[in-house]
Order: C-alpha cells, then sequence, then structure tokens
C-alpha cells in the first residue's frame, strides 16, 4: 500500500465507513464511521509520501514504533494514542492492515 486510493479502498472495506474531506485543503483525506462519525484514519501527503495516522491500543503504540521505522508518533495528533504510518514501502501491507484495522475498532461506538 503506497497511494492515497489504495489506503481509502481498504479502508471503505471494513464496513460502515466513508471518505470525508473536512478541511479546505484537499491533501487530508480523513476515514470515518457511518454511525458515530468518528475519525479512524487521517490520509494526507507529506514530503512526498502517503502517510495515514491510526489510533494505537494500549501496549501496541511503542510496539509498532520500535518494529518499524516508518511508524512513528503521529503527525497533527495525540501521540500518546496516535502513530503515523510513512507508506515507503517498509511497513509490510498485513501489518498496516492490522493497524488501520485496530484504529477502526478502537473508534467504534461502544
Amino acid at each position: 500500500m503506497q497511494t492515497r486510493q489504495e489506503a481509502i479502498d481498504y479502508c471503505l472495506t471494513l464496513g460502515n465507513t466513508y471518505e470525508d474531506y473536512p478541511f479546505r485543503d484537499p491533501n487530508w483525506t480523513v476515514m470515518r464511521h457511518r454511525a458515530n462519525r468518528k475519525v479512524f484514519a487521517w490520509i494526507f501527503e507529506r514530503n512526498g509520501l502517503m502517510w495515514i495516522n491510526v489510533k494505537c491500543g494500549q501496549g501496541f503504540l511503542e510496539l509498532w514504533r520500535q518494529m518499524f521505522p516508518s511508524v512513528i508518533p503521529a503527525y497533527h495528533l495525540n501521540k500518546e494514542h496516535w502513530n503515523s504510518i510513512i507508506l515507503d514501502g517498509t511497513v509490510p501491507e498485513e501489518e498496516i492492515h492490522e493497524m488501520i484495522g485496530q484504529s477502526y475498532a478502537l473508534t467504534q461506538k461502544k
């Protein structure tokens, strides 16, 4: 996964989700739950690469940062709960899917 469209397409497979462009800057795409409108993925381009911000569960935040140099404290979000995944080809796609899935689950209506 390296493009905005690939990230959007994957997020839409999670069900009951939609893409949104809430800012005046078209660079920012957010993926939301239909039921509660909460954002589970922030997709944007920075420094020539696509990035995805995802919410992380207890114990996973630091684990993924240690496992992958391209997973860092979230750009523009709370760094205690969110990571940025830089889509530079170094993070395996199944790991990206796992991180997005966890963010999706953490932001669902309880």
